[in-house]
């Protein structure tokens, strides 16, 4: 198969920024993809409605002409989160609230502290049916950081989901077996999105022919078992598993530093590099259903009309992008993709 089409993709969970760093990013994401969850850990966060209605204005504002791309917005989630901007929330068409461990990745210094002082926000989105977006990692220094991501999962995800029945959940980016095996088992209502870099990377590569700064990301990538996992998940025709790319654009001189940020810019392949970990693996067949469907569905919108077509055709990444007036290194910098969006 050297051609293939499928529905116009979703993207559910995505980076943009804002400002000059928006403008630079935003046109690689709109020409794959219909719809994208849009996180909001901006700085400030965006932790009101309003907030989010004017970054959703901002964003279709730096849109290419002629795009056809649809923000799809979040509440950034905090201990003083108030039960009236939950339902003002749900009221303006908002498809999530983000829950940050405080200081478990970029931008997350104004997140939860302890999960037991959202439970009534929890509540709230509970019975307005507002679905919780999880990054799902502790923050505990104790904990490697490796085993950050199942350890959240037995101490404070579980419960959770059980101690709010109607609750609908997605572990943003799963990146373990543990993570996979809990989705699976877990009741209705309960999902996960996977990114291409957990997909087709494990640990070693951080550590190929030196440090890698540009395949860091939270959470980190794993052993190689566990990038096997997810990817089984990603290709088993498991509603309960979606694209989402965690495309986090950062600057090149903001990850190779002394202390480097965490993110992998992958939007310039957005789905490009989903068709060659699943042709990879036999299972082309898959991807519309992962890509197109299995999102839209847990969000409860409706699936995208339009097609996309993709070719089987080696295409060149940039050693580096402009963002602004710095430069972004992105995914596969220097190398080659083995598709390309040709329509």
């Amino acid at each position: 198969m050297d051609t293939l089409t499928l529905t116009r993709p979703d993207d559910c969970h995505l980076h943009l920024r804002d400002g000059p760093a928006l403008a630079a990013v935003l046109a690689d994401s709109a020409r794959r993809f219909a719809r994208a969850v849009v996180m909001p850990n901006l700085r400030p966060p965006v932790t009101t409605v309003a907030a989010a209605l004017a970054y959703g204005e901002r964003i279709r504002a730096a849109l290419p002409t002629g795009a056809d791309f649809t923000p799809l917005l979040t509440l950034y989630l905090t201990e003083a989160t108030p039960a009236s901007e939950l339902r003002a929330a749900k009221a303006a068409g908002l498809v999530g609230v983000k829950l940050y461990p405080a200081g478990a990745t970029t931008h997350s210094d104004a997140g939860v502290h302890r999960l037991e002082a959202i439970h009534p926000q929890l509540d709230v989105m509970q019975d307005i049916d507002l679905p919780l977006l999880v990054h799902g990692e502790v923050t505990d220094p104790k904990v490697d950081v490796f085993d950050r991501e199942a350890v959240f999962i037995e101490r404070h995800l579980a419960p959770l989901v059980a101690r709010f029945p109607a609750l609908r959940v997605v572990l943003e980016h799963v990146t373990t077996r543990e993570g996979v095996e809990f989705v699976r088992a877990a009741r209705p209502g309960v999902a996960a999105s996977i990114t291409p870099q957990h997909l087709s990377l494990n640990r070693g590569a951080l550590f190929e022919g030196g440090l890698r700064p540009h395949h860091y990301c939270l959470p980190v990538l794993k052993r190689e078992e566990h990038r096997a996992a997810v990817l089984a998940a990603a290709i088993s025709g498991d509603p309960r598993f979606f694209l989402g790319t965690d495309s986090a654009p950062h600057a090149q001189t903001a990850k190779e530093s002394a202390c480097g940020c965490a993110g992998i810019y992958s939007a310039h392949g957005g789905i490009e590099l989903y068709a060659e970990a699943f042709d990879a693996a036999g299972a082309l067949d898959k991807l519309d259903a992962f890509a197109s469907r299995h999102g839209a569905d847990f969000y409860g919108l409706p699936r995208n009309t339009g097609t996309l077509m993709l070719r089987r055709e080696p295409v060149p990444v940039p050693d580096s992008l402009p963002f602004g007036d710095q430069r972004l290194v992105p995914l596969r910098a220097g190398g080659q993709l083995a598709w390309q969006v040709v329509a």
